[in-house]
């Protein structure tokens, strides 16, 4: 069984489809959330993830667009998330609105536990790569789960844990780890679980530009150079 795992396109179709170019044959697609936000295609960005049929969690990104609720964002990701609130068509709005906060997925003899943030808070919770074994133990060992797949950082992760695997995939639509390349991870599933990083060059200046024109923030388009 192999998946293909991808987090935070974030409204960067050029992204997108260059991450879905690269991955191999899959059985699967899983998108840990945050479809929308940031840049200026959220329609076209929700289209393919529908077309693709990938399992997909809420991000906070999707909540924020869905209820209009920016109080926890920082003005520039509330700004974007307001305009995305009023570009998204009717259709799109309401699959984000109807994404579950998690998945409990199983496939042959491995559990998985899909969420955007974490299990205490499946859309704003953070968890880096740093983390303390202390304190990932105690967020994933009462998961019934063999493997945890978050996003919402941006940046890749692969931790094992009472016996658990946690991976973030790292953000397609908007790193953070000082690699502009889109990031997605691509796991094997059989007696071993191993899980395989990725990175894919695309022209950030397609998606620079369009945030120019749509009238978003310039510092959204900025940072998509330099992945932060």
């Amino acid at each position: 069984m192999k998946i293909g795992l991808i987090a935070d396109p974030h409204s960067n179709l050029a992204a997108l489809e260059a991450v879905l170019k690269d991955i191999p044959r899959v059985d699967q697609l899983i998108c840990v959330g945050d479809l929308v936000g940031y840049a200026a295609e959220p329609n076209e960005v929700v289209k393919l993830v529908r077309a693709k049929r990938m399992q997909t969690v809420m991000g906070n990104h999707d909540y924020a667009a869905v209820t209009r609720d920016v109080r926890s964002f920082n003005p520039l990701a509330a700004q974007a998330a307001l305009w995305t609130a009023e570009h998204l068509h009717k259709e799109n709005l309401e699959y984000l609105s109807n994404l579950p906060t998690h998945l409990e997925l199983t496939y042959g003899k491995q559990r998985l536990y899909v969420v955007h943030g974490g299990p205490r808070d499946p859309l704003n919770e953070y968890i880096f790569s740093d983390i303390p074994n202390r304190v990932l133990a105690e967020l994933v060992r009462d998961l019934d789960a063999d493997i945890v797949m978050l996003g919402h950082t941006h940046v890749p992760m692969e931790r094992m844990i009472f016996g658990k695997l946690v991976i973030n995939p790292g953000g397609v639509g908007q790193p953070r780890d000082r690699d502009p390349r889109a990031s997605y991870a691509i796991l094997n599933l059989g007696e071993e679980v191993k899980a395989n990083f990725h990175r894919v060059y695309y022209d950030v200046k397609i998606t620079a530009e369009k945030i120019e024109t749509a009238g978003l923030p310039s510092e959204l388009a900025t940072r998509l150079f330099f992945g932060w």
